[in-house]
């Protein structure tokens, strides 16, 4: 009997997510403000003055966070982004995804971690935008330790950094993109992060940030699309609804191509594996390690031709793959990795952040790699 009863709590927990799932992501939908795009402009400081945007990639908060090595984890990210922000002093931060971990955390609300993570950035008052990983919104797995004793697992709920009070509230349901973004934007003004067209759901994160001269806030310098590349609660792609949309939307600002455009999403495309360094790094490539295969999307649905036969589009930014830090050509753009940057995740490789700088006259876009340490490597200009 007692079995029996531990099994229908479990399965009551399990059902819970499976049984409301459609009624859940319809209330978050009709509850999604929208937000105009004349919100989202970022002014350059003023005329021969530069641009700086730090990546934070892979940050992995919340993983094992019912370890003592978890939290420690998130203690040390957090003070690798603040040594990068103190040394480099960006104008904008992207979260280039894994902000966390959610298939490990066993709260309600994952957005807990996720407002961690984005702490130094929001304490110091700089703006900042995201895109989602694989690991964000993933399904939470089951501890294998959980089941070391007879018969189904008891449920368990950290109480640090949750807000946990009875066994509904540990139902581990997830955190889906559509919540993360929501809570998100909530939490601050300083969030340029975008839900996305409807049309492209679950795909959430697809945006444009317009970077402008404070001298005629009108004038584009500068396109950022952001793309969402997937995982988690569906496949490891981009669609060719994605790609299809940034079409569109490249044609309608920026039809001439006459304005650069740089591009970020979080898992790499396969072009990435044709560009990729065999045995080490060498020019043209620029970067300090190659220490594992580029892991790809699942399909390329054409959104590389499109970007590769565009002369604006300057160089793409992905995160993923921990072991890896080069930007390499590849046709007319550049293709480069981020640094890793949190501590959770794989990979014993020191930290540290990428960083991207537009200067508008003359311009350029350079970017380098500034480390946990406060060293810089692995500097190139990415157009002249």
């Amino acid at each position: 009997m007692m079995m029996m009863m531990m099994m229908g709590r479990r399965v009551r927990v399990l059902c819970c997510f499976t049984t409301f799932t459609y009624l859940y992501i319809y209330s978050l939908v009709v509850a999604l403000p929208t937000i105009p795009d004349g919100d989202h402009h970022l002014l350059l400081p003023g005329a021969g003055q530069s641009f700086k945007i730090a990546l934070f990639a892979d940050l992995h908060f919340g993983e094992a966070a019912s370890t003592d090595w978890g939290p420690l984890q998130d203690v040390n990210s957090l003070r690798v982004m603040s040594t990068v922000l103190d040394h480099e002093i960006p104008d904008f931060v992207i979260y280039l995804g894994d902000v966390i971990t959610a298939n490990n955390i066993a709260i309600k609300n994952a957005s807990l971690y996720w407002d961690q993570a984005i702490s130094p950035t929001r304490a110091r008052g700089i703006p900042w935008a995201s895109v989602f990983g694989n690991h964000d919104d993933a399904a939470f797995e089951w501890p294998m330790e959980w089941f070391s004793g007879p018969g189904i697992p008891e449920i368990r709920c950290p109480v640090a950094n949750s807000s946990c009070s009875g066994e509904e509230d540990c139902s581990f349901k997830g955190t889906h993109r559509l919540e993360l973004m929501k809570n998100e934007i909530a939490l601050s003004s300083l969030s340029y992060s975008r839900y996305g067209p409807k049309e492209l759901w679950p795909s959430v994160s697809n945006y444009v940030l317009q970077v402008s001269s404070s001298n005629n806030p009108g004038s584009p310098v500068a396109f950022l699309y952001f793309l969402d590349s997937g995982g988690g609660s569906y496949p490891e792609v981009l669609s060719s609804g994605q790609a299809e949309w940034f079409r569109r939307k490249a044609l309608e600002i920026n039809p001439d191509s006459r304005v650069p455009e740089l591009i970020f999403w979080h898992i790499p495309s396969r072009a990435y594996k044709k560009a990729a360094p065999r045995f080490g790094i060498h020019k043209p490539c620029v970067g300090s390690i190659n220490k594992e295969r580029v892991a790809t999307q699942d399909a390329e649905n054409g959104i590389m031709k499109l970007l590769a036969e565009r002369v604006s589009v300057k160089a793409i930014f992905v995160g993923h793959n921990h072991g890896l830090d080069w930007c390499c050509p590849y046709k007319k753009l550049w293709l480069c990795f981020a640094r890793h940057t949190g501590y959770g995740g794989y990979g014993n490789w020191a930290r540290g952040a990428r960083i991207i700088e537009i200067t508008q006259q003359p311009f350029s876009i350079k970017s380098w790699i500034r480390m946990e340490d406060g060293s810089v490597h692995s500097e190139l200009v990415l157009s002249p």
